[in-house]
């Protein structure tokens, strides 16, 4: 499903010259070192390297002085247009534009699968994001990590990976009996009982519960609630979690956010699996005793605190069915397990590696990516409250007030770890101030030129991309070619941000060259051969954009 990027042919074919000179000067071990780059900063070439820096306690030989016999190599690599030795020792290389170009049919040819690699290997993947409790509304933090799920498990796709993507469903537990109580407590408020002067402290208040009281008095017409008995909170609390479930499911599915698997809690439970959890580390000598309780020594792997994990009462901590989720996620066989946590899981990482390693599962298998708070503003005014929620923003309010492309891209702008800020009124801007709005608009306007390309009748004939001379040309080949890595790069570190921050920048160089450059009022062989870089921009931005979730309309 791969292929080799323009930019790796190019890497490759000077890497094979270095490796070649360093063999013929008796330096065959210091091939390792040879690596290239693209420079983080404009005028540094579109490759570099700083091999012969490396290498200098090795060679004994100045690094300019090295890179300067290299020099004559270079007439017969196709790639190179020229090479320019820079600073203390790093080789800056400009790739012919012409070599570059030729992309550009590779690109218009397949869609489909151009940015496609095979760096995953058939790697067997499982994302587990989102999992939020059944126990409220989905909340804005749940959608970035929906967001940040959804692209990883698209892009990683793409990049060779076999992904497998799972909601775990906290079903189970002292909170679904809680969510129990609540609904208990609406149900004989609608029955005309006065129970807000005297709520009990840690149990659900929120406006969503009473819309559930609702809907379970007209399934329930002929209950009483004042016959609800504490016993009766479980099988109550079970209900409204899957009603919330399936609301958690309809947000998602209008966030365009599918999973193939919910997986139950309450089903891991019924079937056992965590009495085998504390029989596998009981076994390992691993469980000790303390006050009645029986303890992980978790310090052993490197957590900073034993863990309990039987309570005296001889009850589970929420640690154990985790423990046995996560043993039954390695024993399907996946190659890596990524978990995206929320804000308030920090305490949860070093536990769950520790727990991991201690039932021999390689720890460097489990990635845990948390997923960090959005603040919601108006401008410069922070947003409280919500229609839904009551004291928190409900995902849904979100996407029926920004939309689901401005949200997605939002969410996706910022690295996963780090707090961000979300402007609504920035989202629903209609120009270019609005990041997606300017991105999606380069895309429209492409469709528009074709269309209008259309209109005039001219056959679609072969087209010379040696004619794409001008500077703003190159800059988009350029950009163009670097796509396949960005995938990958997003693929490989697990850091979705890259990929809207290169959409961004490639729009704004499609809009630099509409702007300086005519396409239809050329020559007919210059119309065709930019008609076609215009094309591999609309395919390069419409992909980027589904990787990301986010739909590319043909006209705006």
């Amino acid at each position: 499903m791969g292929h080799v990027s323009r930019l790796d042919e190019a890497r490759q074919a000077i890497r094979r010259v270095i490796v070649d000179f360093l063999a013929s000067q008796g330096f065959e071990d210091a091939a390792d070192a040879v690596s290239l780059e693209v420079p983080t900063e404009p005028g540094h070439g579109d490759l570099t390297t700083s091999f012969a820096l490396k290498i200098k306690g090795r060679t004994k030989i100045p690094p300019r002085e090295l890179l300067d016999r290299l020099s004559p190599l270079w007439e017969d690599v196709a790639a190179v247009q020229s090479v320019e030795v820079a600073g203390p020792g790093f080789l800056n290389f400009v790739l012919r534009t012409a070599w570059l170009a030729q992309i550009i049919p590779d690109i218009v040819s397949r869609p489909e699968s151009y940015g496609n690699s095979n760096i995953g290997a058939d790697q067997r993947v499982l994302l587990e994001y989102v999992s939020a409790n059944p126990t409220g509304p989905m909340v804005v933090v749940s959608g970035r990590a929906a967001a940040v799920g959804d692209t990883l498990a698209r892009t990683m796709r793409a990049a060779g990976f076999q992904v497998w993507r799972e909601f775990y469903v906290n079903d189970a537990g002292n909170q679904i009996a809680t969510l129990g109580h609540a609904l208990a407590l609406r149900l004989r408020e609608l029955g005309g009982e006065d129970v807000e002067s005297t709520w009990p402290e840690n149990v659900y208040p929120g406006q969503y519960v009473k819309d559930l009281a609702k809907v379970y008095r007209v399934e329930h017409p002929d209950l009483d609630p004042k016959s609800i008995k504490t016993d009766q909170y479980p099988r109550l609390g079970a209900w409204a979690a899957e009603q919330i479930r399936r609301g958690h499911e309809k947000a998602l599915r209008e966030f365009g956010v599918t999973f193939d698997r919910w997986y139950s809690e309450r089903e891991l439970r019924d079937a056992g699996a965590p009495e085998a959890i504390i029989e596998r580390l009981r076994q390992r000598g691993l469980l000790v005793q303390r006050d009645g309780a029986w303890w992980f020594v978790s310090t052993n792997f490197g957590d900073d605190k034993d863990r309990v994990m039987v309570r005296s009462d001889g009850t589970f901590t929420y640690f154990v069915p985790d423990a046995a989720y996560h043993a039954d996620k390695f024993d399907r066989g996946f190659d890596y397990v990524i978990d995206l946590l929320g804000p308030d899981h920090h305490g949860y990482v070093n536990r769950m590696r520790a727990v991991v390693e201690a039932l021999g599962y390689p720890p460097e298998r489990l990635e845990i990516l948390m997923i960090q708070l959005v603040r919601l503003l108006r401008g410069k005014e922070l947003v409280r409250m919500s229609k839904r929620g009551g004291t928190f923003v409900a995902l849904e309010d979100l996407i029926e007030e920004a939309g689901v492309d401005p949200a997605r891209f939002f969410l996706l702008e910022r690295a996963p770890h780090t707090p961000m800020d979300f402007d609504l009124n920035l989202a629903v801007l209609k120009g270019s101030d609005n990041p997606v709005y300017y991105v999606q608009y380069a895309g429209a306007r492409i469709h528009s030129i074709l269309r209008q390309w259309k209109a005039m009748g001219e056959p679609n004939v072969p087209f010379d991309v040696s004619l794409l001379t001008e500077p703003e040309e190159r800059d988009l080949i350029v950009r163009l070619a670097r796509f396949p890595e960005v995938v990958a790069r997003v693929a490989g570190e697990r850091a979705p941000q890259h990929l809207p921050k290169y959409l961004t920048g490639l729009a704004a160089a499609f809009h630099a060259y509409y702007r300086q450059h005519r396409i239809l009022d050329v020559a007919v062989d210059l119309r065709q051969a930019r008609l076609a870089l215009a094309r591999a921009v609309l395919v390069v931005n419409t992909r980027g954009l589904n990787l990301m979730g986010i739909s590319q309309p043909e006209e705006m």
